[in-house]
């Protein structure tokens, strides 16, 4: 069964892709925050039905009151699988947050493209120096328009039970931003594999962590950060499998 949903729901995905590209067209020549709520309306809604009606699988978000009320922040997130990429920049329980992504994506035709009109932060990750930086403004340009960042610390997607280090920029845009980052913890990998084009039915967690304040050793803050979403982020996982062989 998991397969026959798999394969109806890539159909729908691309298929669904391809629509909202062309006809969600004109809301690329509106502000940022009014493009993103259009497109997280349709597109991301769209996405939302077909995970649920057809894939069996739906999102349950805990720890939301551990989000500041007031300021900008950052939302580092682990990293499993495209599931949270399809989500977290459509919430608007979150404003709509801009996510740090590969510059690749930003390319695509006609797709890539909603990228940038809903202020997205694209990176080349091979250049270093200049991708950091490129980060860090991304970063502040979106948090002065008072919306939140997410970003992947690890980098990329990280299969279930796989030990990947965290790495160093998440720090130095700490550094730089000074502004609070909240750990987020999640398990959609035991549900949307990494690169798998099998998925299966269930609920997916998200859970926000309590807030790093702003104004620690960055060094300090990427410790208390790997430990606090790796921890929880097991615990999730470990949850999710064992309510899949019951």
């Amino acid at each position: 069964m998991n397969a026959i949903r798999s394969v109806l729901f890539n159909i729908l995905f691309f298929l669904g892709c391809g629509f909202w590209s062309i006809a969600l067209l004109w809301t690329l020549a509106l502000p940022e925050e009014k493009c993103a709520a259009i497109v997280s309306f349709c597109y991301g809604g769209y996405i939302t039905l077909i995970e649920k009606y057809v894939l069996g699988l739906t999102l349950e978000m805990k720890g939301l009151d551990n989000l500041p009320k007031e300021g900008g922040y950052i939302i580092a997130a682990k990293h499993q699988s495209a599931f949270e990429t399809l989500k977290l920049p459509f919430t608007k329980s979150l404003g709509y947050p801009a996510i740090i992504l590969k510059r690749e994506l930003a390319r695509i035709p006609v797709y890539g493209w909603y990228f940038r009109g809903m202020g997205q932060i694209p990176i080349d990750r091979g250049s270093g120096t200049e991708a950091m930086n490129s980060i860090v403004s991304g970063c502040q340009r979106t948090l002065s328009a008072g919306r939140s960042v997410i970003i992947f610390p690890q980098g990329t997607r990280v299969a279930v039970g796989v030990d990947k280090p965290y790495k160093v920029g998440i720090a130095k845009v700490y550094r730089d931003v000074k502004v609070p980052v909240v750990p987020m913890a999640l398990n959609s990998g035991v549900f949307w594999g990494r690169n798998a084009f099998f998925k299966k039915s269930g609920v997916v967690t998200f859970e926000f962590l309590p807030a790093i304040p702003a104004g620690l050793p960055p060094l300090q803050m990427m410790e208390q950060l790997e430990r606090d979403i790796e921890t929880a982020t097991n615990r999730l996982v470990a949850a999710a499998q064992s309510q899949r062989t019951t």
